[in-house]
């Protein structure tokens, strides 16, 4: 289904004077909508459509089709989207294995990609271009944060587990970059799995110490529930993927107390986050996870660039968007040669705080941090 949102129609709980543009801009959302992933992509496009909406700009246009998580879905909409609907920028992809399907066809046809999600580390390092900027993360970061929280932890003994796809086997070899204890397993599971049943089985014989999971949306959820009823009681460890806003209510007190590594949380204290914070909650009566502080971080990019620069005039919009002139809502904010982010990266802990359960910053693991793929990236 494809919906067409302009902005300067919404009724806008918060507005600003907007700043009229060089240029129109018609934007590409494909983004997950349905399905078991579904959580994610909604949360992006509603941080994505807040920002535009707080802009008050009425020279942006987003189109949003949902890719169901499927890669030729995905590949299909890219295609009308950049052939039909002549958008001039693409964004929204959560997952890598479609973000790999995707991106490199449609910046070789000329168009700008901004990703607020998907961070493969291929797009980071030799495949990366110079119309594809990263706004979240590259895929490794999280999981590097926390396998270097394992070693301060003193975890000596993690057993490891991720979905078999380009952000699960990121997602391992990233945690085993910083951590420097020894394997009790490492299992990749399958995409979209919900029965765990076998893998913490395996978890309960192998004398681990520490369980590090990257199971985001529904993966997570199951996993969680279940290793809840097993009773195991080994310590589990995750990126903000697996224990931010949008699954903790469904997984429940089981999350109470795991820690975890986001380059965002509610609780950063500057004003840019927490205007974001009350907006969107006063906006869509829900606490905002960081997949929608992503949507909002790239729509606020896309606005800067395109007061600066025309969309039509690629280098100057390049350079625009490369200046990353825009208020994070992570504070500072800069991309590395590659176009990804250089960045803090927290530890969480999950709390309740009344009836909800969310995350409060406890520490900092990395500071500064760039990714490993861009000394690959030739631009």
């Amino acid at each position: 289904m494809k919906k067409t949102l302009v902005a300067g129609l919404f009724g806008l709980a918060v507005s600003v004077s907007g700043v009229a543009f060089a240029e129109p801009v018609k934007v590409g959302m494909i983004t997950t909508l349905s399905g078991g992933g579904a959580g994610l992509g909604i949360d992006v496009r509603d941080g994505f459509l807040l920002a535009i909406k707080q802009s008050g700009n009425k020279d942006i246009e987003v189109v949003v089709e949902d890719d169901a998580m499927k890669p030729e879905l995905a590949v299909q909409i890219a295609d009308k989207m950049i052939q039909s609907d002549k958008v001039d920028i693409l964004t929204g992809i959560i997952w890598s294995n479609l973000a790999m399907a995707v991106v490199p066809n449609a910046v070789a046809q000329g168009k700008f990609y901004l990703s607020p999600n998907a961070g493969p580390s291929a797009l980071a390092g030799a495949k990366c271009d110079e119309n594809y900027f990263n706004v979240a993360w590259q895929n490794d970061n999280l999981h590097e944060g926390m396998g270097n929280y394992a070693n301060t932890a003193g975890y000596k003994n993690s057993f490891i587990l991720a979905p078999n796809y380009p952000a699960g086997t990121d997602a391992l070899t990233g945690y085993k970059r910083f951590y420097k204890g020894e394997l009790a397993g490492e299992i990749y599971t399958k995409l979209a799995q919900t029965d765990y049943a076998a893998e913490i089985a395996q978890i309960r014989a192998s004398g681990a110490d520490s369980v590090y999971i990257f199971l985001p949306g529904g993966m997570g959820i199951a996993f969680m529930k279940q290793y809840a009823q097993s009773g195991v009681g080994i310590p589990v460890l995750g990126p903000g993927f697996s224990f931010d806003q949008d699954v903790l209510g469904a997984i429940g007190d089981a999350a109470i107390g795991v820690k975890n590594t986001s380059q965002w949380s509610k609780d950063l204290d500057n004003p840019t986050n927490k205007t974001f914070v009350e907006t969107f909650q006063a906006e869509y009566g829900r606490l905002p996870s960081l997949y929608a502080s992503q949507g909002y971080d790239t729509a606020s990019l896309i606005l800067s660039a395109a007061a600066k620069a025309s969309v039509k005039d690629a280098d100057a919009f390049r350079a625009a968007l490369k200046a990353a002139d825009f208020k994070s809502v992570r504070g500072d904010f800069k991309f590395g040669n590659n176009h990804h982010p250089i960045q803090d990266i927290y530890v969480r802990e999950v709390v309740k705080e009344g009836d909800v359960l969310t995350n409060k910053i406890i520490g900092v693991s990395l500071e500064d941090h760039q990714d490993a793929y861009a000394s690959e990236c030739k631009m």
